[in-house]
């Protein structure tokens, strides 16, 4: 049976309020009657019931992480940095991912952590209200959000884009492909417009039917690219931009995969620089993403709205093109 603080208070021969104070840390404790209290609690291995604390304090020392994925190299640094940086600020970091839009509800609105970080499109308007509304320190990554308790911590994803799409338009690419993410995700549709808005600058047409659904993913890119090649044999795009590295990679296997050679017949550009983009072959052209300073920046301020009462900022992060082997002149 889980031993409680009365057994406790009872083998150390003291008040039950004494065993509380002395594991609290409380000064009016004697040091002998507190060394008394940790010995009993020790012997008979006694956890202290946090959630009552949390219950009485009316904080948790949590922060939460709303996520749609937690798998890829992109959320493998984030919730990485995210982690270090909360545990650095003392701390912990629940992650949620869930596709059940009551449960995201019943977490975001239940008093289990102090504030959240969000990177789920499932969050929609009417929650961000309630957030809002029932003043949840909140920081977006998803989303440019700005409030009292509101936040966000974003990249320059529509600019980033009209610039890796500049650049292969001035390599000679005439044709180029957009391998889109999620339909309803911030940065993929505000790369697809800086995109868009690249070639109507240069005087290219916008052909819809060169975006391809690759959903930040690997496999669906590699055969979503596939599927486009055997349809579209004599209508390869010579250039793609990837709404991540990870689509570029999986486009890039399709390609060579089909006799299509990269750089020299396609230029492909990424986004992220992600660790595996330099050691692939070829090594793949990126944005560089401040990954792990977005983590870092969005508890740094999420901390402060919660423990100073600070206003919310929205922060836009810009990226850096890095320039190798997947890319040249035609």
């Amino acid at each position: 049976m889980k031993p409680t603080i009365r057994d406790v208070a009872k083998a150390a021969g003291v008040s039950i309020a004494t065993v509380s104070k002395a594991l609290n840390g409380v000064d009016v404790v004697k040091a002998e009657t507190k060394l008394k209290v940790l010995a009993a609690a020790k012997e008979l291995n006694y956890v202290p019931n946090l959630l009552g604390k949390q219950l009485k304090s009316g904080q948790t020392n949590m922060l939460g992480f709303f996520t749609n994925s937690v798998s890829g190299p992109y959320f493998y640094a984030l919730i990485e940095s995210i982690a270090r940086t909360a545990d650095n600020m003392g701390f912990g970091l629940n992650v949620f991912v869930t596709k059940r839009h009551d449960t995201i509800q019943n977490y975001l609105f239940g008093n289990v952590v102090d504030g959240v970080i969000v990177f789920e499109s499932r969050i929609t308007g009417p929650d961000v209200d309630m957030i809002s509304q029932h003043r949840v320190p909140a920081i977006f990554l998803d989303r440019p959000m700005v409030a009292d308790k509101i936040g966000s911590i974003t990249f320059n994803s529509y600019q980033e884009a009209f610039d890796a799409t500049a650049y292969l338009i001035s390599l000679g690419r005439r044709k180029i492909a957009y391998l889109a993410g999620y339909p309803d995700n911030y940065d993929s549709n505000e790369r697809q417009r800086g995109y868009e808005d690249a070639l109507k600058k240069y005087g290219l047409p916008v052909n819809k039917d060169l975006i391809i659904l690759g959903l930040f993913e690997e496999p669906t890119s590699y055969s979503e690219m596939r599927r486009f090649i055997s349809l579209h044999p004599e209508d390869i795009p010579d250039g793609i931009l990837a709404g991540n590295d990870i689509s570029a990679i999986g486009a890039m296997r399709a390609l060579k995969e089909s006799g299509i050679s990269v750089p020299q017949e396609v230029s492909v550009i990424g986004f992220d620089d992600v660790e595996i983009a330099q050691y692939f072959q070829p090594s793949l052209t990126t944005t560089r993403n401040p990954i792990g300073r977005q983590g870092v920046l969005a508890v740094k301020q999420l901390v402060g709205m919660i423990s100073n009462n600070d206003q919310g900022q929205s922060e836009v992060l810009d990226g850096q093109l890095v320039v190798r082997n997947s890319t040249t002149i035609k």
